[in-house]
């Protein structure tokens, strides 16, 4: 299915093998939670997807896993930014803004980091969505 979403948005988009049901286990004990259900899924299909230019519009499993344990690490960027904890971050633009689905309280909706001014931004309704626009979208879609 998450293949075949992003292949009608971007038919040249990349896919890596899928992850197996230890490393996504083993990746929610590090996190200290359950993955989203709609990432879970497209994560037993492909370990991330790559769109144009190269950009990670789905980060590999492992890169999830580091990103997020950096970002919620209060060594990190304490005072900097507002709290990254009701964050999961999953994806990039290739740009420094990060995408991510807010997990408490858990929604479907997908949120984009600015970098620059830490703002969290609406940028889709569910991850079908995102990869529709960020695959198809050119530049700062959101």
């Amino acid at each position: 299915m998450w293949r075949e979403a992003a292949t009608a948005a971007l038919p040249e988009a990349e896919f890596r093998a899928p992850v197996d049901a230890p490393a996504l286990a083993d990746a929610e004990r590090r996190l200290g939670g359950r993955l989203p259900a709609q990432l879970t899924a497209l994560l037993t299909e492909t370990d991330g997807m790559v769109g144009e230019y190269g950009t990670d519009i789905i980060w590999p499993l492992d890169h999830i896993v580091e990103q997020n344990l950096l970002f919620r690490s209060p060594d990190t960027f304490p005072g900097l930014y507002m709290p990254f904890d009701p964050l999961l971050f999953f994806g990039d633009n290739s740009g420094g803004d990060q995408f991510a689905f807010v997990v408490t309280p858990e929604r479907p909706d997908i949120f984009v980091w600015d970098h620059e001014t830490d703002s969290r931004l609406w940028a889709a309704r569910e991850l079908e969505d995102y990869l529709h626009r960020a695959l198809a979208g050119d530049g700062d879609w959101w």
